[in-house]
């Protein structure tokens, strides 16, 4: 349905759908037949662009983006993401581990290219930034990556990435910042001037802040067990409600699910080119993919940022 919907990555050319589908679900909360299921829905959509890491379910995920990949021989006309540098294998960005991280993704994968490799910096505080870059060279060079992203890079170093950038270094031109309607400090700032400044595409994730903001779970009582019960229970206060009733207002105003809505606020929002969303059934990419059509007026805009501030 929506083949023809694209917005450009920043400066790379590269064209996709405005919803990035995640695989952080894939391997862990749900099996290889519903994961390929959530892929195939969201290619009925249109969509053509999937992001992975290889730290999701310790590489579980891009092996089933892999096989998946295969079987509908689909790899030419998908824009693929993967993150590396939270395998327990290949921590870390330092030269060795990252060359080691990018043939392991690969190899899941089942593909010679990654159109985007997203260099994550959260265990990463320590590597010499020329040595992450200069890798990063060598693999572009080789094929084996077409663009360099960064997740969990701070303001400065992305300064700093682009000084080198100007001595030959290759650019970082994507970046991701978990950002939403709740978690807005972190990419409000610094952070926002120096991606617009540079023309840098932003694909934010956790685009619902873990499921919190699809409206499904209202109470600590009836929020998930383990991990993902921990994260929503911890959005289940004033503020947390306070956002949910605001795009349930919206939501009912449009006639569109929840979820719907706090995507489009995202994609109004400055310097985003395509949040990543992540799904563990068919039924939310059908929830999810619907807010790539919704346009919210001035009003709605202000109501739900108001209510989040």
């Amino acid at each position: 349905m929506g083949e023809c919907i694209r917005v450009t990555l920043g400066e790379t050319g590269i064209r996709t759908f405005p919803l990035i589908l995640g695989g952080a679900e894939f391997g862990w909360n749900t099996d290889r037949a519903v994961s390929s299921s959530i892929l195939d829905r969201y290619i009925e959509f249109g969509g053509n662009a999937i992001h992975t890491a290889d730290g999701f379910g310790a590489g579980r995920s891009e092996y089933i983006i892999g096989q998946w990949l295969k079987e509908r021989g689909l790899r030419d006309s998908i824009v693929l993401g993967t993150r590396v540098g939270s395998h327990p294998d290949n921590p870390g960005l330092g030269s060795v581990n990252l060359v080691r991280s990018v043939e392991a993704s690969l190899m899941r994968l089942g593909t010679e290219r990654i159109d985007v490799l997203y260099l994550d910096g959260t265990l990463d505080e320590g590597s010499n930034l020329e040595d992450v870059l200069a890798t990063g060279e060598w693999l572009v060079e080789t094929g084996k990556v077409g663009v360099l992203g960064a997740f969990h890079w701070s303001a400065e170093r992305l300064v700093e990435a682009r000084i080198l950038s100007a001595a030959g270094y290759p650019r970082i031109e994507v970046i991701d910042e978990p950002y939403n309607l709740l978690r807005r400090s972190a990419f409000e700032g610094d952070l926002r001037l120096v991606a617009g400044a540079q023309g840098l595409a932003v694909t934010p994730s956790h685009a619902l802040e873990h499921g919190f903001l699809s409206g499904r779970h209202r109470s600590k009582a009836a929020a998930l067990h383990g991990v993902r019960g921990s994260q929503l229970r911890g959005n289940i206060n004033r503020r947390g409600i306070k956002v949910l009733r605001a795009l349930d207002a919206v939501a009912q105003e449009l006639s569109v699910p929840v979820a719907a809505a706090a995507i489009a606020w995202l994609l109004a929002q400055r310097t985003i080119s395509a949040p990543i969303v992540n799904a563990f059934a068919v039924d939310q990419v059908d929830e999810l993919m619907q807010g790539a059509g919704v346009a919210l007026s001035r009003t709605q805009l202000a109501e739900l940022s108001r209510a989040a501030s």
